[in-house]
Formats: C-alpha cells, sequence, structure tokens
C-alpha cells in the first residue's frame, strides 16, 4: 500500500475496527495482504482515500444528496 498523510496501519485498524475484527485477526491479516498484493485493490483503495483526504482538507459545500451519492458510489454509505 501507499503511504499518503493517514498510516496504512491506521487505515486497517479503522477497516477492521467497522467490521468488528481485531486487527491481528486471520480475516484483517487477509485483508492487509491482499491490499499489499493487489493492484486493482491498491489503486481503489489509494483513490477512495485520495477522494476523502480532499474531501476534508478543502471542506466542500455539497448538498446532503450529493453527499450521500457520494458515499454510495464509493462504497461507504451505511
Amino acid at each position: 500500500m501507499k503511504e499518503n498523510n493517514i498510516p496504512c496501519k491506521e487505515v486497517i485498524s479503522h477497516i477492521c475496527e467497522t467490521m468488528g475484527e481485531s486487527q491481528n485477526s486471520p480475516r484483517c491479516l487477509a485483508i492487509k495482504e491482499h491490499l499489499e498484493n493487489c493492484d486493482c485493490c491498491s489503486k481503489y483503495f489509494t483513490n477512495v482515500e485520495t477522494t476523502i483526504k480532499f474531501y476534508k482538507d478543502y471542506n466542500v459545500k455539497i448538498s446532503d444528496d450529493a453527499h450521500n451519492r457520494l458515499l454510495d458510489k464509493l462504497g461507504l454509505s451505511e
């Protein structure tokens, strides 16, 4: 995984917490390994991180509808 402003370890920790898993669980270790070895998922992951970073850094004002569509598109909606 590429390093960004948010350390990869912190991102993996967040993913695992969201799934209700320990960072050292077999499932989370498999996700980390997959992201390190799958170019397609790694690029997708980096694009999501970049979008979130821009969204936070520039404090973009968009409608609730646009915000919800963005979350849906990124697969981050609840």
